[in-house]
C-alpha cells in the first residue's frame, strides 16, 4: 500500500522541541515535492515548509523560520521536521504530503497527491 506515515507528535512545553517524521511506504522518494502542513483547531490548514528534489527546502512559513528545519534522509525514505523553541500557537495537527509534480513556491494543499494521517502537536504555555 502506498502511504505516508507520520510520527513524533506529542505534548511539549513552550520552548521545547519535537521532531516529526514522515516515512513513505510502498514507494520511494525519487522525484518529490514534499510539504508539511498544519491545521489548528478552528483554523484553515496552512503550509509550514516544502522540500523538493531539485532545490531542497524552498519554503518556510514566516512564523517558523529559524525555528523549524525540514530535511530528508533518502536512505530511510523519511522526511523530518525539526521544531525548536515551540510556541503555543504552533499547536496543530501536522501532516506531510507528497507529489511528483512541481508545486507553487508557497505550496497549496490541492497540489499534493498523497497525504499522511497527521500527528498532533500540542504546546503548553
Amino acid at each position: 500500500e502506498v502511504q505516508l506515515v507520520e510520527s513524533g507528535g506529542g505534548l511539549v512545553e513552550a520552548g521545547g522541541s519535537l521532531t516529526l517524521s514522515c516515512t513513505a511506504s510502498g514507494f520511494t522518494f525519487d522525484r518529490y515535492y514534499i510539504g508539511w502542513f498544519r491545521q489548528a483547531s478552528g483554523k484553515k490548514r496552512e503550509a509550514v515548509s516544502q522540500l523538493s528534489f531539485l532545490r531542497g527546502v524552498t519554503y518556510y512559513l514566516d512564523s517558523v523560520k529559524d525555528r523549524f528545519t525540514m530535511s530528508i534522509d533518502k536512505a530511510k525514505n523519511t522526511v523530518y521536521l525539526q521544531m525548536t523553541n515551540l510556541k503555543p500557537e504552533d499547536s496543530a495537527v501536522y501532516t506531510c504530503a507528497w507529489t511528483d509534480r512541481a508545486t507553487a513556491i508557497i505550496p497549496l494543499d490541492y497540489e499534493f497527491r498523497l497525504w499522511g494521517q497527521g500527528t498532533q502537536v500540542t504546546v503548553s504555555s
